[in-house]
């Protein structure tokens, strides 16, 4: 049987030009992470941040050196990567100016304030985990409990990076392909990050190749 030739791909138009620019941040599109890790009286830290991405089990964090999620790792490995979807934006946003450092570091005081209860704080809610000291946030589609086994600071010492196995996964059912360990990509929507603003996802484009859940 003869193959359907394969059609060739439309024209692009390539960009005119290009302006050369100094971005104070370069926030380029990620997924929001709520972070939470154990304080050293037991009690429970949450954190949003915006740099984190994962390759196989193995999950990558940047954080704030200064902030209390690097201390608490650095001291206590356990950890909840809790990651929200577009509706929890706002809850995600009253997380924003508080911090779990008392006192707040100097460079923060001027627009932080100290707040030990970030849960309420934010009206989330603290769920426990399985394997892993720090509670999960309830209202997270996706929770992923891990541990870390690299913290080490940037080369500048303003953040450090963190290197944490995933241990166990955890998925609201409405975003898992029934029957299967997949998240199902048309359900699961991340909240993402985008040069300091909140965005959703749009429609599906397409999917690659090497999909497991293709439609």
């Amino acid at each position: 049987m003869t193959e359907a030739p394969t059609a060739a791909p439309a024209a692009l138009e390539p960009r005119a030009t290009h302006l050369t620019i100094e971005p104070s941040i370069l926030y380029f599109g990620t997924p929001v992470v709520l972070l939470s890790t154990e304080n050293a009286d037991g009690t429970a830290n949450l954190a949003p941040l915006s740099s984190a991405w994962a390759l196989g089990r193995t999950v990558v964090l940047g954080l704030g050196a200064a902030g209390q999620s690097a201390t608490n790792l650095a001291q206590r490995p356990d950890l909840v990567v809790n990651l929200p979807d577009p509706a929890l934006w706002q809850a995600v946003e009253r997380l924003a100016p508080l911090t779990g450092r008392d006192p707040v570091p100097a460079h923060k005081a001027d627009r932080f304030r100290y707040e030990p209860a970030k849960f309420a704080a934010a009206g989330l809610t603290p769920a426990p985990a399985d394997l892993v000291g720090p509670p999960r946030v309830a209202e997270c589609p996706l929770q992923l409990e891990a541990r870390a086994t690299r913290v080490r600071p940037a080369a500048d010492g303003s953040f450090v990076v963190v290197e944490a196995d995933v241990l166990r996964v955890h998925a609201a059912p409405d975003i898992v392909v029934p029957g299967t360990d997949h998240v199902d990509p048309a359900r699961w929507q991340p909240l993402i990050y985008n040069f300091r603003h909140y965005f959703g996802l749009g429609a599906e484009l397409g999917h690659t190749f090497r999909s497991e859940t293709p439609r």
